[in-house]
């Protein structure tokens, strides 16, 4: 265990929480330009296909044109895409680890071909937090309305993220003792069978509308896969959503001398960007994480591809929330499994309400999610 005067990185200061705090409630102006700024049919794919999702209505122009919208449109997650904020850049506390953790979206419009968002941010609050991975932690909140070329909103998302002191989550954090002493798991070829069933099964609801009076409360949704977790998984994901700091050459020289805090030292003593937790397990173990491990965008996107396959191209998700519970590390097989608990007629939508959990190949809970899905009606 390292001495305190051997801390490899910055701790959480009051002093550096009351500058943060100062910034509550202000309007963020220019940050670091999104991945995408317009849903070209190109982005919209790539986003789609990050994240496992193929279905027709996001991804084949041919298909999409003998829907209600005429032509491809964006899956409800896509918006993570079009601001780094909501996807997890935060500001303050330099050289605090930042890990993203949930979120709350309601979209009112539909992203369709060739939209250009524009989006307004600001820093919604800070709580305080004592948590088992890491001790002291502050949760960070954003919030980010999303405008499309007319001037619509068209989503309005609070994220949030948990800034963390990464040698005491190292060193001294308790979530994960017990995973880190088990060997490293390695599937039998019937385990992975069994499990790839799920994705051989899935279904895209698709053209055939699903109804709000047929709907039962406590009705299942359909069990989905995701996984086996890999470093090419997380990777995948990241060419669609664009990361947070990835970047190259001069580009991310550009990056580390305009924020030091980006450039931790690898092995080579080459300053390398914080995100490299989701590919280099070295990394993520000195951050107190239990391996390389998955996006947290990239999990909610999960939830949301639950439930828009299961509403078909005629509904409409209005409402996605997305709370993280642990990390997904390399290895690990997830089943996502939701159910409806509610119906109800608001302002002439017709409504339906569902609950999500997803657990690991341990039976281990990974993330909660609910959902408000509009659905047509025979009426």
């Amino acid at each position: 265990m390292l001495a305190d005067t051997e801390r490899l990185f910055p701790k959480i200061t009051d002093e550096a929480l009351d500058d943060l705090r100062r910034r509550i409630g202000v309007r963020i102006g220019a940050t670091a330009e999104p991945w995408c700024y317009e849903a070209t049919r190109d982005n919209i794919r790539h986003y789609a296909h990050g994240i496992g999702d193929d279905n027709p209505l996001w991804c084949d122009p041919s298909y999409a044109q003998g829907t209600k919208y005429g032509d491809v449109v964006a899956p409800p997650s896509f918006l993570f895409a079009t601001d780094r904020i909501i996807s997890g850049y935060v500001g303050g506390l330099p050289g605090v680890h930042a890990m993203w953790s949930g979120a709350d979206w309601k979209w009112l419009k539909p992203v369709r071909r060739n939209d250009e968002i524009k989006t307004e941010a600001v820093l919604k609050d800070l709580i305080e937090r004592d948590t088992s991975f890491a001790g002291r932690a502050v949760q960070q909140i954003y919030n980010v309305k999303f405008y499309n070329q007319h001037g619509d909103i068209v989503a309005d998302a609070d994220s949030w993220c948990f800034r963390t002191e990464r040698d005491h989550a190292r060193e001294k954090g308790t979530k994960y003792a017990d995973l880190k002493k088990r060997a490293p798991r390695r599937y039998t070829d019937e385990e992975l069978a069994a499990f790839y069933r799920l994705y051989a099964e899935e279904e895209i609801r698709g053209a055939m509308p699903r109804y709000w009076e047929d709907i039962a409360i406590g009705e299942p949704l359909p069990a989905m896969a995701k996984g086996p977790m890999t470093v090419t998984g997380f990777i995948a994901f990241a060419q669609g959503w664009g990361g947070l700091y990835i970047r190259a050459n001069k580009l991310n020289w550009r990056q580390v001398h305009a924020h030091p805090g980006l450039g931790i030292k690898n092995r080579f003593g080459i300053p390398d960007c914080p995100e490299r937790v989701h590919w280099e397990e070295e990394f993520a173990l000195r951050v107190g994480a239990p391996g390389a491990y998955d996006y947290g965008p990239e999990r909610c996107s999960w939830l949301t591809h639950h439930m828009t396959n299961w509403m078909g191209d005629d509904g409409f998700l209005r409402r996605a929330t997305c709370k993280i519970r642990r990390h997904n590390p390399a290895g690990d097989l997830l089943i996502i499994t939701g159910k409806v608990t509610g119906k109800r007629v608001e302002d002439g939508r017709h409504l339906v309400d569902i609950e999500q959990e997803a657990r690991n190949q341990d039976g281990e809970l990974s993330v909660l999610g609910t959902g408000v899905v509009e659905l047509p009606s025979h009426g």
